[in-house]
């Protein structure tokens, strides 16, 4: 299942209020201001900071 773009340009980081960055390939969501991958399971943005990945 596709996430909707317009939804997901909608969102902000649930940490820093920052934009983030949609990388289509990975299926995330990027917060590159507190440097970390929010997952997008079944076209829905799981926006929890524990479910997200820490990026290096």
């Amino acid at each position: 299942m596709k996430a909707d773009r317009r939804m997901l340009e909608g969102l902000v980081c649930p940490v820093t209020r920052a934009p983030l960055h949609y990388d289509a390939e990975k299926g995330e969501l990027i917060s590159k201001a507190a440097h970390l991958a929010f997952p997008i399971r079944n076209g829905i943005p799981i926006m929890l900071e524990d479910e997200a990945r820490k990026l290096d």
